[in-house]
């Protein structure tokens, strides 16, 4: 079996099927989006996590001068999913309680400083879902409770939020009985903050993605302002600075929270074009779950692309109608970027939800007109002149090119090498996370 599985087999703790993973609102309602871990059938998982608490290495690279704080957050599994912060001493867990009103301040000291260069901090973690590090440059993060108790996380596309000119970035994380997984995820921003992950196993070997390369966000911000001048599009807009210097880089979807109108029209052209290809040849969408491979053609006078027929290993591989065929009409520039709105809204038809993550990546990587069959292969990703090419920069802007760049970012054939960033183990050691540069 292969080690990675699709985003539709993955499940979160509570068995759910993840959606959008990483995307925040300008200010949040406090629910924290869960890293989605693969199921426990995996053949690297050669024990089950071994402990209730997780060992977590925070190292430090930044350069002398800087100083680095961290906050974890997330859910406490085995606390009847209670909030939960980890105190300043980094083992120490703080429960919040529902406070009287909303954007009450945190009561405890949950900023956690890391020491200097090449300084290693130990933290020690319980069970959690949803979990992030947080990491801030300079001073901590401010944090508030809304009642619940629901965290009111920090926005970078909030004005008004107090965190808004700061250096901050995180990385997100489930660990509970089963496993540790963990990504880095640029679906919302890439900050000034190098984030690497290496997990150490007891018996199944070692993982690593080793994040951005030096003078990342720089680069990337490079490339977005030669775009603009390349196509005219406002690839520029989703650069923030602050003090005459590059803060951070927003993605498309949440570039379009402070201007909805961004980007519109964009990949409307590309659509049309797609519709038309399959209006007369299909398309083919491996679902790498019970559905096997399912086909469609534009129909309804072109208006829509209809997923009717389809081979599974359990029918002998024999084609067969599918009973309730899942349509999609035209996306929006809007919902390609987003992944999550118009078409490629979840609902109650579980094909449907199989066929979304592939179809969504498919835009934003713009491999349609490269092949009939999909996922597509990586040598297809981002070839045409329109595509995602906040993501395509930030692939090109990472040493081994992984990093959560949209919200299916995790879609590949079946054996395809992982573009998600994404570490994962049912029997984790000590898991560090590098900051300043891996």
């Amino acid at each position: 079996m292969r080690r990675f599985r699709s985003i539709f087999e993955k499940k979160r703790p509570d068995g759910q099927q993840p959606l959008q993973q990483h995307q925040q609102p300008p200010a949040s309602d406090g629910s924290q989006s869960p890293a989605a871990p693969p199921p426990t059938g995996d053949d690297n998982f050669a024990v089950q996590a071994v402990s209730g608490t997780l060992s977590i290495a925070l190292v430090n690279q930044f350069a002398a001068g800087t100083t680095v704080y961290a906050t974890v957050s997330g859910r406490a599994i085995d606390n009847n999913n209670a909030l939960f912060l980890l105190g300043a001493d980094g083992r120490t867990p703080y429960y919040p309680p529902s406070p009287g009103s909303t954007m009450s301040p945190v009561s405890q000291n949950t900023a956690i400083r890391l020491g200097g260069t090449g300084s290693t901090t130990n933290l020690t973690v319980p069970h959690i879902a949803g979990g992030r590090i947080y990491f801030s440059l300079g001073q901590p993060l401010k944090f508030f409770i809304n009642p619940g108790p629901a965290l009111v996380e920090p926005s970078v596309s909030n004005p008004s939020d107090p965190n808004v000119n700061l250096d901050w970035g995180f990385c997100e994380f489930t660990f509970n009985s089963d496993q540790l997984y963990a990504n880095i995820s640029y679906v919302d921003f890439v900050s000034d903050i190098p984030v690497a992950l290496t997990l150490t196993t007891i018996n199944s070997g070692t993982r690593t993605v080793r994040g951005l390369k030096p003078n990342g966000l720089n680069n990337i911000a490079s490339a977005l302002r030669a775009q603009h001048a390349a196509d005219g599009k406002p690839w520029d807009q989703l650069i923030v600075t602050h003090q005459n210097r590059n803060l951070r880089v927003l993605s498309p979807n949440l570039g379009r929270v402070g201007n909805n109108s961004l980007f519109n029209g964009y990949f409307e052209p590309y659509v049309d074009q797609v519709w038309s290809r399959f209006a007369t040849q299909p398309m083919h969408i491996d679902t790498q779950a019970q559905w096997g491979v399912v086909s469609a053609t534009t129909t309804h006078n072109g208006t829509a692309l209809s997923f009717t027929t389809q081979r599974s290993p359990s029918d002998g591989g024999q084609q067969k109608p599918i009973t309730s065929p899942s349509v999609f009409t035209k996306p929006s520039t809007a919902d390609i970027f987003s992944c999550s709105t118009g078409p490629f809204a979840t609902g109650a038809n579980a094909l449907t939800n199989a066929i979304i993550p592939r179809l969504s990546a498919a835009f934003n990587r713009s491999t349609l007109l490269k092949t009939d069959a999909f996922p597509a292969s990586q040598s297809l990703f981002y070839q045409e002149a329109v595509t995602n090419h906040y993501s395509r920069v930030v692939h090109e802007n990472n040493y081994d090119g992984k990093g959560y760049a949209f919200p299916y970012d995790d879609v590949q054939p079946s054996g395809g090498a992982d573009q998600s960033g994404e570490v994962h183990a049912g029997d984790p050691k000590v898991w560090t996370v590098t900051v300043g540069g891996g």
